[in-house]
């Protein structure tokens, strides 16, 4: 290496885990122009500009929350998403994968509103519904999904959007059925799409067992690469009456059909997961459906979920796995969820905090936990965006002299 080399921030000491690269082990990260520029055992810190010392600590890659809701105006149920710059950086998610808050016709103001002015990286699946969301009526009925407009608009941004999505469509046959509007209508128009625009679909489910039952869904309907979200909720029937998990579920699984938890205000029970893991059925991607009626329950954040996991037997390896490079693949975006050098330099850098800890689920049922996980610092392309613990802070009396020791003065001071 030239000696010359500069880097912008090298991250030392750190015990790094990168599954996509298979790294479990100590090393030092070096970020240059907002990108990966090295990894390795030990880099020399003269070589950078900014060091940030993080021994004790876990370096992991930024996390990918597949499932969240970001459209501050986003009325569904009365419910809102949230700003992804105030929830989702200080939990050590980098990038956020809005999940159909949004159809065809209001892209582009979500564009303009959410996605170009988030300081963390927001991509989406496009409602399959031309009103999205918001309009809670909007998705019971076909006449508002129209297959070939929702694929010309996602292959028209796919810089943005990753699939397509499908929800709440009379979930349990509500409203009933006709022939408009058929058991598997708000599906079979999504998987269209999908088809259309070749691009994976996340599929929020309303099962009817007499009508749409869930074993069709998973192993007739769904394609390979397909998302069924919400796969330890209360109503779906994965694990049987002997507490082990149902065979349509590893056929499915066998099909390349994928499942992720999407936790949320009512989509994550104890009784379904901790059952599944046991059995050797974990979810294929963690995330947290993170919206106004979830982020004060049981759900709180992307890390608290992770910790869910961890805390139910899944090793940190494999619950980082499921929250970056993973995701990251399901979504067709291999560049995020990894430290690859030349890919780009979104890190979290967190803690396991050994103690009792309490998690709840969306039944009010609860485990009990020796450890959770912590954000100490959270970089975005190469910028420390989040940082609530001083780590890459002097201490007072070694602050600069020409900014912290400078004589107060109100002329030009807007940081009160």
């Amino acid at each position: 290496m030239d000696n010359n080399t500069r880097y912008d921030l090298l991250i030392k000491n750190g015990h790094v885990i990168d599954p996509a690269n298979k790294i479990n082990g100590k090393m030092d990260v070096a970020v240059k122009d907002g990108i990966i520029a090295c990894v390795a055992q030990q880099i020399d810190s003269r070589l950078a500009v900014k060091v940030v010392d993080v021994k004790g600590y876990y370096v992991i890659p930024g996390l990918v929350d597949i499932h969240t809701h970001v459209y501050p105006i986003f009325p569904y149920q009365g419910l809102a998403g949230i700003n992804a710059d105030d929830h989702l950086l200080k939990a050590g998610c980098t990038t956020a994968v809005d999940a159909g808050s949004v159809g065809w016709r209001d892209f582009l103001y979500f564009k303009e509103r959410v996605i170009d002015t988030s300081v963390c990286r927001i991509l989406a699946f496009l409602n399959v519904c031309a009103q999205g969301m918001l309009d809670n009526e909007s998705e019971q009925y076909c006449k508002n999904m129209h297959p070939e407009i929702v694929a010309s608009v996602v292959k028209a941004f796919p810089e943005y959007l990753v699939g397509v999505k499908s929800a709440h469509y009379r979930p349990g046959g509500r409203g009933g059925y006709d022939d408009e509007n058929p058991p598997w209508g708000s599906v079979d128009k999504a998987l269209e799409a999908g088809e259309l625009s070749g691009t994976p679909c996340m599929i929020d489910f309303g099962v009817c067992l007499e009508y749409s039952p869930y074993d069709e869904f998973v192993t007739k309907k769904l394609r390979p690469g397909d998302i069924h979200t919400h796969v330890f909720a209360q109503q779906f029937p994965t694990i049987d009456e002997n507490g082990k998990v149902y065979d349509y579920m590893w056929e499915a699984r066998e099909r390349g059909v994928l499942f992720d938890v999407g936790h949320g205000a009512g989509s994550f029970w104890f009784r379904n997961g901790v059952r599944a893991l046991r059995n050797g059925f974990p979810p294929d991607t963690i995330s947290t459906d993170l919206h106004t009626g979830s982020i004060r329950g049981a759900v709180l954040s992307m890390l608290h979920t992770m910790g869910k996991f961890l805390n139910m037997g899944m090793p940190l390896e494999e619950v980082v796995a499921r929250s970056t490079y993973i995701p990251a693949k399901v979504i067709n975006r291999p560049d995020l969820g990894t430290l690859s050098v030349g890919s780009c330099a979104d890190i979290a850098v967190i803690s396991e905090i050994l103690g009792d800890f309490d998690y709840i689920d969306n039944g009010n049922a609860k485990i009990k936990g020796k450890s959770k996980l912590d954000c100490r610092m959270t970089i975005r392309e190469g910028k420390i965006v989040f940082d609530g613990y001083g780590m890459s802070m002097p201490l007072w009396e070694d602050a600069p002299r020409d900014t912290y020791w400078r004589p107060h003065s109100w002329q030009g001071f807007d940081n009160y």
